[in-house]
């Protein structure tokens, strides 16, 4: 375990943290909910970046006394994000507190400094429809070891899933966040040729996305799931799960592989749907139920477009003519069919 200190005086500026993978859904911008952290409490990943030179905003003259604000987040490569929870001897910088509605997003720059000799070291970012992160930046922190308990890396067996609607009946942003990836590195091993779906929650996530990127005509590659508990019999594309912790993909004997959030694979793998017991044994229809039934989606599933373009951006494979093409077009009409 490391804890992160100032590099500038070296007071120490976190908890004791862990590094995991980073989660698809960092730098979603989801709605206008509040929405929970991007990464458990003692736990910290490192954002790469997209290689593009970065300067933060400045703020925006007041006018009638009120501060102009636009939406606008994004940050140098390799900034480590942790839970703001596990954040220590800080101090707001209130010229750099910027945000579009309920909180900051980190347009302005580094919005907290360190208490000890006041060098800005980190952003916070709470706004709302913003995963909840302290990012901190690289030149400003450096890591220590230190003594604690070894992180245990969890079996593939026992990792959650996270289903794909939430208890308001309103698509999980973590599903959006995790097939848009997918969808983006299925585009690239696809060649451009369309592939064939296994029926069920596979199709229901990736068709409509496949049917309106590619051109029409018959399957000629075949995507499967692929992973723990499934067979081992992959022909040619297999879709399998990324460990949340490591970051490592299933290993498996299929000529390419489509990595996929383990909790959304493990939904997609594993959920059942279908009742326990025979239909006839349920509660007769003349009882009133005292709970309600599970609330149901109004709109049809969509991949985060945002995600979406930012997965391609960083993947070679996007300087394809075939693939740029369909990268200028979601970029241009980013509410189009399948993203909206």
């Amino acid at each position: 375990m490391v804890v992160f200190s100032c590099a500038g005086c070296g007071a120490v500026m976190t908890a004791r943290v862990a590094r995991v993978a980073l989660p698809d859904h960092s730098g979603q911008k989801y709605s206008h909910d509040l929405l929970p952290g991007l990464l458990e409490p003692g736990t910290y990943a490192v954002d790469p970046g997209d290689d593009r030179p970065w300067e933060p905003r400045k703020p925006e003259l007041e006018e009638h006394g009120v501060r102009l604000q636009m939406y606008g987040i994004t940050g140098p490569p390799n900034r480590i994000g942790i839970a703001p929870g596990d954040v220590r001897g800080t101090v707001f910088i209130p010229e750099r507190l910027g945000g579009c509605c309920c909180g900051w997003d980190g347009q302005y720059g580094p919005n907290l400094a360190c208490a000890e000799c006041g060098c800005p070291v980190a952003t916070r970012v709470d706004d709302c429809g913003f995963w909840q992160v302290v990012w901190l930046e690289p030149d400003a922190v450096c890591p220590v070891a230190v003594d604690g308990p070894v992180q245990r890396v969890m079996d593939w067996a026992e990792l959650p899933s996270t289903p794909p609607v939430d208890s308001r009946g309103f698509w999980s942003p973590v599903w959006e966040a995790a097939v848009a990836v997918a969808l983006a590195h299925l585009l690239v091993v696809s060649g451009g040729r369309r592939a064939s779906l296994p029926d069920g929650p596979v199709a229901e996530a990736f068709r409509r996305a496949i049917d309106s990127l590619l051109p029409p005509g018959s399957p000629e590659r075949h995507l499967v799931l692929a992973g723990p508990g499934l067979s081992a019999a992959i022909t040619d594309i297999a879709l399998a799960p990324k460990h949340p912790q490591t970051g490592e993909i299933w290993p498996c004997d299929a000529g390419t592989v489509v990595p996929l959030a383990a909790d959304v694979w493990t939904y997609l793998a594993f959920n059942d749907d279908r009742r326990l017991m025979p239909a006839a044994y349920g509660m007769p229809a003349v009882v009133r139920r005292d709970d309600p039934p599970p609330l149901l989606p109004h709109t049809l599933f969509c991949p985060d477009g945002r995600v979406f373009l930012r997965t391609l951006e960083r993947l070679t494979a996007v300087q394809q003519p075939w693939l740029r093409r369909i990268y200028d077009r979601v970029r241009d009409r980013p509410y189009i069919d399948p993203f909206s």
